[in-house]
């Protein structure tokens, strides 16, 4: 739980770290802990660094930072660590789903909704329970009694006001794609080609505008360190990246991760190849109002490009189908919930996919 507290705090996900500071509680642990980062036992305090790569940068991650762990005082066994990092990750990834879907805190939370002020009890004019809540702007108390109006982050600019094509042409040009795939061959060279492209424009997208810096000053700020370690774009335009691209075929779950996961953490391999199955192939067959849809290669696309951004390549996938299938508006979105999930808004979802049910969008 104090692993999962700490995960959420990098992405400042307020309403992880206190469904994990309750369940801590309720489970006899010792409320000191939650009394920031520098309250918990050293031995957790010397996992962070690995926590703040693995959250923004996980590229950045080497076997040095494994060694200091596993040696000194306070040392970590290698299954402790390989036990610890899955929570990390499974909390990192977590915090990516609550905010892409737009989910707040509850009443009077930092990040939560907030009762207008003034409202009178009036039985002859009393006013709907939805339109009592409010979220921007929200009324944050200040010390003095007095509340400030801090408002609420603004949508991500390259989001707005963007047209989004259709659903049925994007099943066109599934289908083209498709028909092309069964007799066009591709040379590697040109793959490879290919995906630098995508991972260039990736770069070029804008991130999200910054929250106001209240979750920083709260107490969930007391876990949270080094707040100005994001991500960084794995590529940039114009620049030699200086880490290679780590190539899926050379080391892959189905022939390593797998085995080696499961001989450190018993049982845990079957669990989390169980969970990759699933969602890899996650899908009702339909798209918005139609029904009976291969959706294989929108998701691929979004599958693939998620992975794009963090330097990972699949060399037997064409990535021009990435910029086939997903929209600029759409990228953005992507973008921001997996690279700075703390900065998407409600706003955010409800401006992409417009013509796919909510089910399908989550």
């Amino acid at each position: 739980m104090q692993l999962g507290l700490n995960a959420a705090g990098r992405h400042q996900c307020s309403y992880i770290i206190n469904l994990q500071k309750g369940e801590f509680l309720l489970q006899g642990g010792d409320s000191t802990w939650l009394q920031g980062l520098r309250s918990i036992p050293d031995k957790l305090q010397n996992l962070y660094e690995i926590n703040k790569i693995l959250a923004h940068r996980p590229w950045l991650l080497n076997k040095t930072h494994i060694e200091k762990l596993t040696k000194g005082a306070d040392n970590w066994s290698l299954a402790e660590v390989v036990h610890a990092i899955v929570l990390l990750a499974h909390f990192h990834s977590l915090s990516s789903f609550v905010f892409s879907c737009g989910i707040n805190e509850e009443l009077d939370n930092v990040t939560g909704h907030y009762y207008k002020e003034n409202i009178q009890d009036n039985s002859n004019n009393v006013q709907p329970a939805k339109d009592m809540l409010i979220s921007s702007p929200k009324k944050i108390p200040s010390g003095g009694g007095k509340t400030d109006n801090i408002p609420s982050p603004p949508s991500s600019p390259s989001i707005v006001g963007e047209q989004e094509v259709g659903v049925e042409t994007l099943m066109e040009r599934m289908k083209r794609l498709s028909e092309k795939s069964e007799s066009y061959q591709i040379t590697q060279e040109e793959l490879s080609k290919r995906f630098e492209t995508v991972e260039t424009q990736s770069a070029e997208l804008a991130a999200a505008p910054q929250r106001n810096s209240s979750v920083l000053d709260s107490d969930i700020g007391l876990f949270i360190e080094d707040p100005t370690f994001i991500y960084q774009d794995f590529v940039k335009k114009g620049q030699l990246n200086d880490r290679p691209t780590f190539r899926v075929q050379d080391y892959s779950w189905d022939d390593h991760g797998y085995s080696l996961v499961n001989r450190l953490y018993h049982d845990v391999g079957n669990l989390l190849d169980d969970k990759f199955k699933t969602t890899y192939n996650l899908t009702y067959y339909t798209m918005g109002a139609h029904s009976k849809v291969d959706t294989s290669r929108f998701r691929r696309a979004i599958w693939n490009y998620i992975q794009c951004m963090f330097g990972i390549r699949h060399d037997d996938y064409d990535y021009n189908e990435v910029n086939q299938l997903l929209e600029r508006s759409l990228k953005t979105f992507i973008k921001s919930a997996v690279c700075y999930p703390e900065r998407v808004t409600k706003r955010d979802y409800n401006r992409v996919m417009r013509e796919f049910k909510h089910s399908e969008k989550i």
